[in-house]
């Protein structure tokens, strides 16, 4: 059964607004790092939900280690989304890193170091 894109859109934003609340409230952090939940998408079936998650600061390993600490924490994540957001399935999630922001970065950068080159005499 496939639900309407609209429908879609607005479980995304409610999931991904309630899982950031949820890390907030049960205080999932991982040290000198910052967890951020920027997007969820779930399927069209809404059994399975991707939720996109960045890290700011703690170094290079911080988002293989913030992953790692959600699937250790996401059936707890799971109970709670279950009890608050009334759905026949609750989605079950799964974590990925989402490097547009990374990925943003390096393209700033880039352009940065082209024009600082063709300031120069």
């Amino acid at each position: 059964m496939a639900f309407a894109p609209d429908r879609i859109a607005r479980v995304n934003e409610i999931l991904k607004r309630e899982i950031a609340g949820i890390l907030e409230k049960e205080n999932i952090t991982i040290p000198d790092a910052l967890i951020s939940i920027t997007k969820v998408q779930c399927s069209s079936c809404l059994k399975n939900a991707t939720v996109y998650v960045s890290v700011y600061g703690g170094g290079a390993e911080a988002g293989e280690r913030a992953i790692a600490l959600l699937e250790e924490k996401r059936a707890l994540i799971q109970r709670r989304v279950s009890r608050s957001i009334i759905l026949k399935y609750t989605p079950v999630l799964r974590f990925t890193l989402d490097r547009n922001l990374e990925e943003g970065d390096r393209v700033l950068g880039l352009l940065r170091e082209l024009e600082e080159e063709e300031e120069k005499p």
